[in-house]
This record gives structure tokens, C-alpha cells and sequence, in this order.
């Protein structure tokens, strides 16, 4: 019988000097290429309001040796925090997150999903993205981890993320294999699409943010459309003058809008960018 390999993580107590805001823990996902680490700026904008999980997903940072797609990542990370928590992901691991709520939803209280989308639904866009991916991971293994950071970093996508903000050294633990792997296994070119489950969500009553910076176009276009489909417990807050990487570009602000939300209050943060919408 295999041994059972469950994901890393670090975990960061809540007490810290302006006491703990939020009682349940709050798991912070991240995205493909970074790892757990990569939420520091976060966690520091926090300043111990809230008891921390900080997850390496499959493929990532102390996690690289696991494999595991979408639903697969679900189930480790029900086994990692077993009991009801607030769960915040971005890009991939908003999908990750999105995917647990779905397989899960005894395990979230409420939803902060940062630069995320609920898949490609055309199945030629979606095969054509599968290609990409699989280009991508051969890449990786063929030039390494760090040549092959460089060129991601550089992508029109983090057009905005300053270079100080990128988090590279946080993002240079992980393995060519591993990143591989993960396009292969998690990437959106394999990920079925989730949009006609997003009512599931509603039906729920499950309080979902969207966030989405103001720059970033193709996803802020994806987080409206994430926010009608879920109904009226969902609401999109944007980012202002951040694009993609918004969480990293405007740590303190992310921040409070996440404990303003999984506090269960409007938070004058949140308020005023969602009441521009």
C-alpha cells in the first residue's frame, strides 16, 4: 500500500498585537510558480488579525514531489485544515479554491477569489491551451527554473508587478519538474470548466468575494461574470491601478479588504471600492 503524502504547509499563529480579527483560520492559496512563501507581503499586512495557512500546492515549494490536479489538490487540502476556514486563492490557486468549495463545502465559510476564472469553456480554446501549457512545461525542463522565471515574470500579464514585488526568491525554490508537472496536472488547459456550477455557490448563500485589479482587464471581465453567475451573495471589488498580481502589488490593501469580508462587516476598505461597481 502507497504511504499517504499530504501537502506542506506553514502555519502562522493570529495573536499578534492588534489581536485576532477573525477567529477561524484564514488558507491562503497561491499561484502557479510561487509558493506559500510568496504570500509574505500579505501576511505581514495582516499583522496577526487572523490564524494563517500557508499551503504549498502540487508541484510547488516543499510540495514539488506531489502530483495531484484540481479536485486531487481539493481533497489534500480538506485533509490539511480539517474543520470550517475562510480560503483566499489566487490565479491558480483561486481555481484550487474554487474546487474545494465544490468538493468541500463544509470546509469554507466564506470565499476570496483573487484574479480567477472558472475555466475556458470553448473546447478548441481549451485544447489550444492545453498545448501551451504542455510548451510550457517543456521549457521549464529544458532552460530550468530560473531562466524560465525570468521570461514568466516578464509576461504582458505582470505588466504592473514591480520587479521588488515579484517575490522571485520565494518563487526560485521550486523545481523545473515540479512546475511541470503542475501545468500538466492543474493547468487551466486540463481544468474542466466551471461556470455552470458557479450557481451551486448562490444556491449556498455563500459569500463569495472577486477580486481583480483595475488594469487586468481579461479578468476583471472574468470576475464580473463569476459574480452574476454566482447571484447576490458574491461581490467583486476591484483593485484600484493594480493589474494582475494585485495581492502583491497592493499588499495592505488586499489585505484589509480580506479581513474586512471574512469579518462578516462591509469594512470602509471594501465598501467604498464596492460601492463603485
Amino acid at each position: 500500500m502507497a504511504a499517504y503524502i499530504g501537502l506542506s504547509a506553514r502555519f502562522v499563529d493570529g495573536e499578534g498585537p492588534t489581536g485576532g480579527a477573525l477567529a477561524r483560520p484564514l488558507v491562503l492559496l497561491h499561484g502557479f510558480t510561487q509558493s506559500g512563501a510568496s504570500w509574505a507581503p500579505v501576511v505581514d499586512a495582516l499583522s496577526g488579525r487572523a490564524p494563517l495557512v500557508l499551503p504549498d500546492a502540487p508541484g510547488h515549494g516543499r510540495s514539488a514531489g506531489i502530483v495531484a490536479d484540481l479536485w486531487a489538490t481539493a481533497d489534500l487540502l480538506a485533509d490539511l485544515v480539517p474543520q470550517r476556514a475562510f480560503w483566499a486563492g489566487y490565479s491558480m490557486g483561486g481555481r484550487t479554491a474554487l474546487h474545494l468549495a465544490l468538493a468541500h463545502p463544509e470546509r469554507v465559510e466564506r470565499l476570496v477569489l483573487i484574479s480567477t476564472g472558472a475555466g475556458i469553456e470553448d473546447d478548441v480554446a481549451r485544447t489550444a491551451r492545453r498545448a501551451t501549457d504542455e510548451d510550457l512545461a517543456r521549457r521549464i525542463e529544458v532552460e530550468g527554473v530560473e531562466s524560465f522565471l525570468s521570461w514568466w515574470l516578464a509576461q504582458p500579464l505582470f505588466a504592473t508587478l514591480r520587479t521588488e514585488h515579484a517575490g522571485h526568491e520565494a518563487r526560485m525554490v521550486n523545481t523545473a519538474r515540479g512546475l511541470a508537472s503542475s501545468l500538466r496536472t492543474a493547468g487551466a488547459g486540463v481544468q474542466e470548466p466551471l461556470w455552470h456550477r458557479l450557481s451551486e455557490l448562490g444556491r449556498r448563500n455563500l459569500p463569495v468575494l472577486l477580486v481583480a485589479g483595475e488594469r487586468d482587464a481579461r479578468y476583471l471581465d472574468q470576475a464580473r461574470r463569476m459574480a452574476a453567475a454566482i447571484g447576490p451573495s458574491a461581490t467583486l471589488w476591484v483593485v484600484p491601478g493594480a493589474g494582475h498580481a494585485c495581492h502583491l502589488e497592493q499588499p495592505g490593501v488586499v489585505a484589509e479588504a480580506m479581513v474586512a469580508f471574512c469579518g462578516g462587516g462591509a469594512g470602509e476598505p471594501l465598501k467604498r471600492q464596492t460601492d463603485r461597481q
